[in-house]
């Protein structure tokens, strides 16, 4: 790769204490496509907003879209404590000290708890360098611990609920780098959809780059998960995911008591909370439709069950069922019933998604019209995965983003027809493929 020449070495454009009131310091290096993912530009911004200066020793610009770029920072402090914060700040950005060091660990002190200073993960691909080399951490997770086996040369994310006293934790920054998504080259619009939220975007756009990244998600042998909320079935959306069930695109299923249930009831009643879908007339006694639909499959001995003998023959459920796609049904205090099939242990349930976020190699997440679900299944998928987030409350998304899901792409509108229009756009993409 041809780079450009080096820059000499020039202080930040700050007005600084005299050159001795700066005398903690370290280099740090950066690499990827630092420049149009704006890496470098928000690393030397934190260095600044946290008080402390930074010289730029060498810098090397990819020529071509396809090259990588390269940094190395000296980071300048006047305290131990105020160099300490900046290069924890610079970290999530994929800053990583230019002098490797092995990662620090400590046996936990108690069940159920990190040590103190432990390192909190990010949804982030990251590495621990355990002697003297670097490893991947296993089934990365944002908001967790990192769990080390010395001996095995192994590291996994941890939940603080599952810590066990004598677990090795990962204390502090030294001996771990991350690798935030800007660091790759951006290939798809999907990637450069994300983080837009509005109401005003164009929908057939929109809905015409999720196909395709279903598409791609499904060539590369990966699995799509959906994570649905009640108001599929209240808008009249369940036989569109039927249909993407059928077609194999929703490989497994996320979802609630809620959108069980409903999505029983309509089958069985042919309402969703007491309404005729196909009237939008309320049933006599329609309240109690869900009630009914929920105690028939308790009496029965759960969903499959209601399947096998022949009272539950359509629906999401049904599908799942029939096409051996499985879902998790996580409870709530609110649940009526609950469904058999429904994990009322909270800590379980997440167990539960995370098995099948890993081994089910998911690939890509369609989120429709559930808030809270989303928020929970958000936290626990890897950056890589890509997202696409449907509701009719734009707060759903941000929510999402805040909370550090940034590779998901928002569409603000109601669920029946963004499913209609993205059922008919597969079929039209799958039908115009070469066989």
């Amino acid at each position: 790769m041809t780079s450009a020449p080096q820059l000499s070495e020039q202080p930040s454009r700050t007005t600084a204490p005299s050159e001795s009131d700066w005398a903690y310091l370290e280099e740090v290096e950066l690499q990827g496509h630092i420049i149009d993912s704006l890496l470098l530009p928000k690393v030397l911004d934190e260095i600044l907003t946290r008080a402390g200066q930074y010289v730029l020793k060498e810098i090397r610009v990819g020529q071509r879209q396809e090259d990588p770029s390269y940094a190395r920072i000296e980071v300048r402090a006047s305290s131990p404590e105020r160099l300490r914060e900046i290069l924890d700040a610079i970290h999530a950005h994929g800053a990583t000290p230019v002098v490797q060091r092995d990662c620090q660990y400590v046996p936990a002190d108690m069940d159920g708890a990190f040590p103190e200073n432990f390192y909190s993960t990010t949804n982030y691909r990251t590495q621990v360098r355990l002697g003297g080399q670097w490893i991947d951490v296993e089934r990365i997770e944002m908001d967790c611990g990192i769990l080390v086996d010395p001996a095995a040369r192994r590291a996994r994310t941890i939940a603080m609920a599952h810590v066990k006293r004598g677990d090795c934790i990962v204390v502090g920054h030294e001996g771990i780098r991350v690798f935030p998504v800007g660091q790759e080259r951006r290939q798809h619009l999907f990637e450069f959809m994300s983080s837009a939220v509005s109401s005003e975007k164009p929908k057939n756009v929109t809905v015409r780059e999720v196909a395709a990244q279903m598409i791609r998600t499904r060539a590369a042998s990966q699995t799509i998960l959906a994570v649905l909320g009640p108001a599929v079935v209240h808008t009249g959306g369940v036989e569109h995911i039927c249909e993407l069930i059928r077609m194999g695109f929703v490989n497994i299923l996320f979802a609630g008591n809620a959108l069980a249930a409903h999505d029983i009831e309509q089958a069985m009643f042919g309402t969703s909370l007491g309404v005729y879908l196909e009237r939008g007339l309320p049933a006599e006694e329609g309240h109690e439709h869900h009630l009914r639909a929920i105690n028939t499959i308790r009496r029965l001995g759960g969903i499959r069950a209601a399947v096998d003998k022949g009272v539950l023959r359509s629906g999401i459920m049904y599908e799942c069922i029939r096409q051996n796609v499985p879902f998790v049904l996580a409870g709530s205090i609110r649940d009526d019933g609950p469904l058999p099939e429904v994990i009322t242990d909270v800590i379980a349930a997440q167990d539960a998604m995370r098995h099948y976020i890993h081994e089910g190699h998911v690939g890509m997440c369609l989120m429709v019209a559930t808030l809270l679900h989303s928020v929970a299944v958000g936290n626990l998928l890897p950056a890589w995965v890509r997202v696409a987030c449907v509701d009719i409350n734009p707060a759903a998304v941000t929510k999402l983003m805040d909370r550090g899901s940034m590779q998901t792409v928002g569409i603000v509108t109601d669920a029946e027809p963004f499913l209609r229009s993205l059922v008919a756009e597969l079929r039209q993409r799958v039908s115009a493929a070469p066989a």
